[in-house]
């Protein structure tokens, strides 16, 4: 039997070859590791594409991970981040003009949930990976899905697909109520069936029932369909307390991988008054077929 600091040594040459085996890269994509990974060094990555993943063995060091093209959009743009489980081993942060860096990613269940941030325009769009200090070289992964796009409403900060910004759980005013019925990607009249908390994900899953589809853009409820088929889940963030209550509501949000996120939710009636009184006033961003 080879002594320990020789078996030692294999074992990371055999890992070393694994993680070079298993790198990958495209304009979408990337998967390496971080053994092949000078110590201190920073990896400067670019993906091009609106969507994408990244996957880090093993992280050893530090990654840039520039996103879109490489000149700064004159629009604002937003970047989501869903991250898989278990995500280990390093931090994810937004790189803001001058430096300063925003964490959006780390281990545990206080940043276990997807998390957005927002960029103003010519802000340069990228995300900084650290890895965190373990003495054991048991295997760790931190990976995650992004969407990257433009921003058409800066002036309504997304609830949900916030995910953790500040103000991500507060009941939304009359003007972004009428904001978000113009912008949302689905606006839903209909009542709460049930509500299911996922602790790890820190996220709760409420399943509504419509009563009628006013507006989406991914396929959530089918329109005409059986009673079934007009239940639909919309997830929001566990720390905003959702319970299952009585009566109608106008569910608003965003699609964010594949998933709805409600961003406002007041009550039918609530959302009739402050649009009625827009319109005598005539300040209603767009017209909403309520009837």
């Amino acid at each position: 039997m080879p002594p320990p600091a020789l078996f030692c040594a294999l074992c990371c040459g055999l890992l070393a070859a694994s993680a070079r085996a298993g790198h990958f890269a495209d304009r979408c994509s990337w998967r390496g590791s971080g053994l092949t990974q000078e110590l201190g060094s920073v990896r400067q990555l670019a993906l091009s594409c609106a969507e994408g993943a990244v996957e880090w063995l093993y992280p050893a060091g530090a990654l840039r991970l520039a996103l879109g093209g490489p000149d700064p959009s004159a629009r604002p743009g937003v970047a989501c981040l869903r991250p898989s489980r278990p995500f280990a081993g390093a931090q994810v942060f937004a790189e803001r003009t001058g430096g300063a860096l925003e964490l959006l990613l780390a281990e545990g269940p206080g940043l276990a949930g997807g998390r957005c941030v927002h960029w103003g325009p010519r802000e340069r769009r990228a995300l900084f990976l650290q890895a965190t200090p373990h003495r054991d070289i048991s295997r760790r992964v931190a990976a995650f899905r992004f969407e990257l796009r433009e921003d058409g409403r800066p002036e309504l900060l997304p609830q949900a697909p916030g995910l953790g910004m500040n103000g991500a759980c507060r009941p939304c005013s009359d003007a972004e109520l009428l904001l978000a019925a113009c912008t949302s990607d689905f606006v839903i009249h209909g009542t709460i069936h049930q509500v299911a908390h996922d602790t790890e994900l820190q996220e709760s899953v409420i399943t509504v029932v419509a009563s009628r589809v006013l507006h989406q853009t991914l396929p959530l409820f089918l329109v005409g369909g059986s009673e079934g088929q007009r239940q639909a889940s919309i997830r929001t963030l566990l720390r905003c307390g959702v319970r299952p209550g009585p009566g109608t509501f106008l569910f608003m949000g965003w699609s964010r991988f594949g998933e709805a996120w409600l961003g406002c939710a007041p009550r039918f009636q609530e959302f009739r008054r402050a649009y009625a009184a827009a319109h005598a006033a005539r300040l209603n961003p767009c017209e909403v077929a309520l009837d």
